[in-house]
């Protein structure tokens, strides 16, 4: 039997994917870990309490606040990285971080912000010093970013985007509801199966229908930052 030839691009196509996987893993140093974004006030104020509120909390912000805001500007941050175009970097990352809706938010998206493209400087990726010295650069930035040069399509770094939010997500609810690992592995299974249609509706919303405002969301986060006792920074 004759051994099975492979061609140059699948070997750029499996570099892709591992790089992808370097970059939404969970031992990312970007403090991923340290934020709940607001889910432990929900906790503590008794919104989720169990597996069923958890998947309904993550799937809804999945399926509308990520769909109508974070996934089109990432689209469009991954596009302007693609040519080089500064200026479209620039204003995509404004207008993400102004809509974020708390302080504590806009703390988190700067913090992970800051430390991915830290991290993207030590290994020596083009342009990552330059953001530096940007005090409110927003993770979807450094993230599209390192896709853009990475060479990672446009809807794998979408799809990998998203599953990474979830996945922390998850993470943080099985420690505060508490939940078992197999019920996080359950929601993060519906979550898997809803990632795609929210990439595809993401990428086709037009720049003036993006935005949304997950009132629930703000709430959460901003009772958070005066909440006594936490666990997490957001």
């Amino acid at each position: 039997m004759s051994p099975t030839r492979y061609s140059e691009g699948d070997g750029e196509a499996a570099i892709s994917l591992l790089r992808l996987l370097q970059l939404v893993s969970p031992g990312l140093p970007v403090g991923a870990y340290a934020y709940s974004r607001g889910q432990e006030w929900a906790v503590h104020a008794g919104w989720l309490n169990n597996e069923a509120q958890v998947a309904d909390w993550v799937l809804g912000l999945l399926n509308h606040s990520l769909a109508y805001l974070d996934i089109p500007v990432l689209a469009r941050l991954h596009e302007a990285w693609a040519k080089g175009d500064q200026p479209s970097v620039r204003y995509w990352n404004a207008f993400l971080f102004a809509s974020r809706e708390s302080a504590e938010i806009q703390a988190e998206e700067s913090h992970m912000g800051r430390a991915l493209v830290r991290l993207l400087a030590d290994l020596d990726m083009e342009g990552a010093r330059d953001w530096m010295a940007y005090s409110c650069v927003t993770y979807a930035t450094a993230f599209s970013m390192a896709a853009a040069q990475w060479k990672i399509p446009l809807s794998q770094t979408c799809s990998g985007y998203a599953w990474a939010w979830a996945e922390s997500q998850v993470a943080a609810a099985v420690k505060l509801v508490p939940l078992g690992q197999t019920a996080g592995q359950r929601i993060l299974t519906r979550v898997v199966m809803a990632i795609p249609d929210a990439v595809n509706r993401g990428k086709n919303v037009c720049d003036n229908d993006i935005g949304y405002s997950s009132i629930g969301l703000a709430c959460a986060s901003a009772l958070h930052e005066i909440q006594h006792t936490r666990l997490f920074r957001s």
